[in-house]
């Protein structure tokens, strides 16, 4: 049995995901592949456009054959803990055979290379990076340069990392190899419009392009060039009863909770500096949206996503603390089954038998599972949604849907 694995947002999903999906199962001949998946809550410090459920329906019409999901506490976070979390939950399920992902790049043993280097941070490297950090160029900027003067002969790539997807797999390949994981890592060239691209383009725009189109358009009927035909017959049936969920519409919500707690600052939640904190304290009656409050505190060495990931890491009450626990439990602590395909249960069979953490399909179960630091989590991660449904109910006008009442998908 040939296992791949995917870590992914499908945020939502379209065709440059199947054209990933298809041509590394092709290639790679495998019989599964395994999707670790968001959930409600992305990256780059955003909530997901459509909830969970439909994106893991979508990729499961596509090609994928398991999708769990990633807690938020890594899935909306650093590229590091992004890729971190994601790559253990992969690994603990003992039988992935490659991890495999887009890149700009394409060239596993130039990616290798830097993350070698920015793994074992060898003292050259280091002094080049405190330097350049000293004379003002900013953290990116200055990473790029130390890799340089470290290793001349990167100096053909020094776009590298200059491009999202290859940012996170390097952060994958640092991952397997901190873990001196048994999983090959695998690269395609990512196709289509640039991640960052907002324009809608015939057929392979972005995923950040048609989010912005949906926001905008009452009509959807332009995701038929954008989706595969499954993913968009079951986000057009989505949306004709519920609501794209836009950052913004946690606005109140934030300021609430930023009101309530600032005396004593947020210096104490995932990511969040002394800087930044005081920051927040200062601007905060400068407050007009999530969004533009972002924009308010954003800064020449503190982008927009990192300041954005930072106020929903307050907005969940995702602590330092918690980081500290959930590393204590080796990241992972369990693998939580958004849904699979009935023909993937020789799958399912082998996971059982060689998973080191237990298969979450039922959360009712899940107590009886998990010791009580692993369940702390999972319920953690529940109300992380609870709050991301309550959202979604409001803007939608309908009940809020129940986490444990809600069943997995299977096809």
């Amino acid at each position: 049995m040939k296992v791949n694995g995917i870590i992914a947002e499908y945020n939502p999903f379209h065709n440059g995901h199947k054209y990933h999906l298809e041509e590394s199962r092709r290639e790679l001949c495998a019989d599964y592949t395994i999707i670790a998946m968001s959930g409600n809550f992305m990256q780059r410090g955003a909530p997901a456009i459509i909830d969970k459920y439909a994106r893991a329906e979508m990729a499961l019409k596509n090609g994928a054959d398991l999708v769990l999901e990633i807690p938020s506490c890594y899935a909306a976070s650093s590229a590091e803990y992004f890729a971190t979390g994601a790559v253990s939950l992969l690994d603990k399920l003992g039988v992935v055979d490659h991890l495999c992902f887009g890149s700009e790049c394409g060239d596993i043993s130039v990616l290798k290379r830097i993350a070698q280097i920015l793994l074992d941070e060898p003292d050259k490297y280091i002094k080049s990076l405190k330097s350049n950090l000293r004379q003002g160029l900013s953290y990116p900027n200055a990473r790029t340069w130390a890799l340089l003067q470290y290793d001349p002969a990167l100096s053909g790539e020094r776009d590298v990392l200059s491009s999202p997807n290859n940012i996170l797999g390097i952060e994958y390949l640092k991952a397997l190899l901190r873990r001196a994981s048994n999983i090959t890592p695998f690269t395609t060239i990512r196709v289509g419009a640039d991640y960052h691209d907002r324009r809608l383009g015939e057929n392979q725009s972005s995923a950040l392009a048609i989010r912005q189109a949906v926001f905008s358009r009452q009509d959807f009927g332009f995701l038929e060039n954008q989706m595969p035909e499954s993913a968009c017959r079951i986000m057009i049936e989505y949306l004709k009863s519920a609501k794209p969920v836009h950052i913004n519409d946690f606005s109140a919500a934030l300021h609430y909770k930023l009101l309530l707690e600032k005396e004593g600052g947020y210096d104490c939640y995932l990511d969040v500096s002394p800087d930044l904190s005081d920051r927040i304290r200062r601007n905060l009656f400068g407050f007009t949206s999530f969004k533009g409050f972002c924009d308010l505190l954003k800064s020449k060495d503190t982008t927009y996503t990192r300041i954005s990931r930072c106020l929903l890491h307050i907005l969940l009450d995702m602590k330092n603390s918690d980081m500290e626990s959930y590393q204590a439990m080796d990241y992972i602590p369990y693998a939580r089954v958004l849904g699979f395909r009935r023909d993937a249960s020789p799958l399912l069979s082998a996971i059982k038998e060689s998973s080191s953490v237990p298969l979450v399909t039922k959360l009712a179960d899940a107590q009886k599972l998990l010791d009580a630091p692993a369940f702390e989590m999972l319920k953690q991660e529940v109300r992380n949604n609870h709050i991301y449904q309550s959202t979604l109910a409001m803007k939608s006008r309908k009940n809020i849907e129940n986490e444990f009442s809600t069943p997995i998908v299977i096809i």
